[in-house]
């Protein structure tokens, strides 16, 4: 059998996650157990980003598989607005979700149902927020400003950087374009290293490099 590239890799294993997410929006209404997929995906996230940065987001999340396989088809893929990025931006985002959602746990603590409840609606709503966005202006666009992603770039967004060698690099931004969360890797070819805390180290860009100029720093 043909060993599969890491490329092919991450993209079965996303075609494979990717249901979780519409399968979560679709029976967590009458089945909440569903909605704890949220906190175990939170909970993958924080752990992963101790090791590496936004790995899980970029490998690991039903919903990030869900964009990159189905809301990419039918998304424009236009330039990501810069402020969302920011953290000014991003953490009074993730303030507002985390303090609405504690506020409706709180309203029935001792009922795993109801929990279970409010993690669906958080996940039904952020989603209809990121289909419309993504559909608008890039699929992976809620992935910028998710709160998760936020709390990994602030963990761990650091951890083993992408190289990128200047003197091989022609600048024609085919990584850019196969970058799925839409950094702008050649601008760091002077520095050598790509130190945009929100990639999501997935093996993308390398696979489309004609220099083979990326390599990841070990």
């Amino acid at each position: 059998m043909k060993k599969l590239t890491p490329v092919a890799k991450r993209r079965l294993i996303q075609w494979i996650l990717a249901p979780i997410t519409i399968i979560t929006i679709g029976l967590g209404w009458k089945y909440p157990i569903l909605g704890f997929f949220v906190p175990l995906t939170m909970l993958a996230g924080i752990i992963g980003s101790l090791f590496n940065g936004r790995w899980v987001c970029g490998h690991m999340c039903p919903r990030g598989s869900f964009f990159d396989r189905i809301l990419s088809k039918i998304s424009p893929v236009r330039t990501v607005p810069a402020f969302v990025r920011t953290m000014k931006f991003r953490w009074p985002i993730f303030a507002l979700l985390m303090g609405f959602m504690s506020f409706r746990i709180m309203q029935n603590p001792g009922s795993w149902q109801h929990w279970g409840y409010v993690f669906w609606v958080m996940c039904v709503v952020t989603t209809a927020i990121a289909i419309v966005l993504g559909v608008i202006i890039h699929p992976r666009i809620w992935c910028s400003f998710c709160p998760m992603g936020t709390m990994q770039n602030a963990i761990g967004g650091g951890k083993n950087l992408l190289r990128i060698n200047g003197d091989i690099c022609k600048m024609c931004k085919t990584c850019e374009k196969a970058c799925p969360i839409g950094i702008p890797i050649v601008s760091y070819k002077n520095d050598g290293v790509v130190r945009d805390r929100d990639c999501l180290k997935c093996p993308e860009c390398l696979a489309v490099c004609p220099k083979k100029a990326l390599s990841w720093n070990q």
